[in-house]
């Protein structure tokens, strides 16, 4: 009989370690048993980091060299870039279902058994011992590190009333209360955050990553464990964080570099992937692609801005966050109109300074400028930098004498007369407002011929919006909605709250 070819089913018939024998079961590492399940998947060609986006070409080559080498792997890189999430998606590399000793506190192998409680199970009951079968879910152990993390809790400790209540004395192993590195025995440990780890806690890990086995307080303990170690880490000169010793991160087989997504598109996957909308959003709101470039554009131009500090970075979950509140700015404006469904607007990008804000960590120039204004800041920029895919770029047509596609639209303007789209307008009041400015429909027809009569409305939003970050129009936030005037004339008014010319 071969062990490998047995179904699920009759691996959980298998109750004893003689049946077990009998199945022609063989020991296997941790590491081994990685490496040898990958290889059959990419011989398979099934796709084993599935839903993680950008990394193809990247990071996911770079895992997939760690396990196959047998590595432990610290993946290194800015908050929200799916350290974690790889971490925890290793879990389906591993065999559905594995013997231990039943009752055994390490998971031991029945062949190889490392725990006293496990040897002496073996040396009584031999091939009559009981077997039990753990899943994969229960082989992976996370730990985020904190300043308050001890040896105990990650290695072990004597446990004095344990040895009270035994009658042992402290240098029999069985008064030893065993931290998560032990119990993590056969399966995944994952250390997230490491340099969050004190220097002298780190120091405990050499041992275990070197020879593979612990040691506690003064014990003669020689325990080779069988574990496939994943460290997380942001960059060593974050500011305020710690880092890795230097011996530890010798010991580190693989260092895996992350990133942010290299496009808008792969941006997209993303967010949409993760952001949690109801059905009733997903089936009354329509969302156009380019309010969903907006949203990636802002997370962009936040990496870019000299008001962020860029070594905090921006995480994956600004965007996520973000269209999550764009989507209920949508949904609370219709239940406000009483409408059954709406189409996304310009003006409700107003939903999406709350999911900035507390996204962002801020430089001292940012922080004097504030962060509602830096926010806002960042969705004009996203604007500008997104209007010349979809019109005339302003800059080059304003040092044309003639044929300016903007002159009527700015005419109109000089004249004194103004704009104002009420945020929580319904669609009819939304659509009169924007088809009173002459020049405005007709620039949309021009450049964005569309049939979608709501996207053409949301283009001449966007045509408005746009402008005003080139500065061609001013741009005032009121309390319940946005003014656009002449920027020549608004020049002589007092500014108002929430200008953000």
């Amino acid at each position: 009989m071969n062990y490998q070819d047995l179904s699920a089913e009759q691996k959980l018939n298998i109750s004893t370690l003689g049946e077990l024998k009998s199945a022609g079961y063989q020991p296997q590492s941790i590491k081994e048993e990685l490496r040898a399940n990958l290889i059959k998947a990419k011989k398979a060609g099934e796709e084993i980091f599935k839903g993680i986006w950008g990394y193809e070409d990247t990071v996911i080559p770079d895992v997939e060299r760690a396990i196959l080498s047998r590595h432990n792997i610290n993946f290194l890189g800015l908050r929200g870039q799916a350290k974690t999430r790889m971490a925890r998606m290793m879990i389906g590399l591993l065999d559905e279902f594995i013997p231990v000793i039943q009752d055994a506190p390490l998971n031991d192998d029945p062949l190889y058994p490392i725990s006293k409680f496990a040897r002496d199970k073996v040396a009584e009951l031999g091939d009559d011992t009981p077997i039990a079968w753990m899943s994969r879910d229960d082989r992976y152990t996370e730990k985020l590190a904190t300043p308050d993390v001890t040896i105990a809790d990650l290695i072990g400790d004597v446990d004095p009333i344990k040895a009270a209540s035994l009658k042992l004395p402290y240098s029999d192993e069985r008064v030893i209360h065993f931290g998560l590195v032990p119990r993590s025995h056969r399966g995944i440990f994952v250390i997230n955050e490491l340099p969050d780890l004190q220097a002298r806690i780190q120091v405990a890990l050499f041992n275990i990553l070197q020879e593979g086995d612990i040691q506690i307080r003064g014990f003669k303990l020689r325990m080779p464990l069988d574990v496939q170690f994943v460290f997380t880490a942001n960059p060593e000169d974050y500011t305020n964080r710690g880092s890795i010793v230097t011996p530890l991160k010798d010991r580190i087989d693989s260092q895996i570099i992350t990133h942010y997504p290299g496009s808008i598109d792969i941006g997209k996957k993303i967010t949409e992937q993760e952001a949690d909308l109801s059905k009733e959003q997903k089936e009354g709101i329509e969302i156009y692609d380019l309010a969903k470039d907006l949203v990636e554009q802002i997370a962009m131009e936040a990496r870019d801005s000299e008001y962020v500090d860029a070594k905090s970075g921006v995480s994956a979950r600004l965007t996520i966050s973000a269209f999550e509140n764009l989507v209920s700015a949508c949904e609370r404006r219709m239940l406000t109109t009483g409408d059954s469904s709406t189409n996304v607007r310009l003006t409700d990008f107003i939903g999406v300074i709350p999911a900035i804000t507390g996204k962002v960590e801020l430089v001292y120039e940012g922080e004097q400028e504030g962060p509602g204004i830096v926010a806002n800041n960042l969705v004009g920029k996203a604007i500008r930098s997104q209007f010349i895919n979809y019109f005339p770029d302003p800059e080059k047509e304003r040092k044309k004498e003639t044929s300016n596609p903007y002159q009527e639209l700015k005419e109109w303007f000089e004249k004194g007369n103004m704009v104002d789209l009420v945020f929580d307008s319904n669609e009819s009041d939304y659509r009169k407002e924007l088809k009173s400015i002459p020049g405005l429909e007709k620039l949309v027809d021009k450049y964005q011929k569309t049939s979608h009569e709501g996207f053409k409305y949301f283009l001449m939003e966007f045509a408005l919006f746009g402008l005003a970050e080139y500065s061609m129009l001013s741009k005032h936030q009121l309390e319940k909605g946005m003014q656009f005037k002449d920027l020549f004339t608004s020049m002589f008014n007092m500014p108002e709250l929430g200008d953000d010319e």
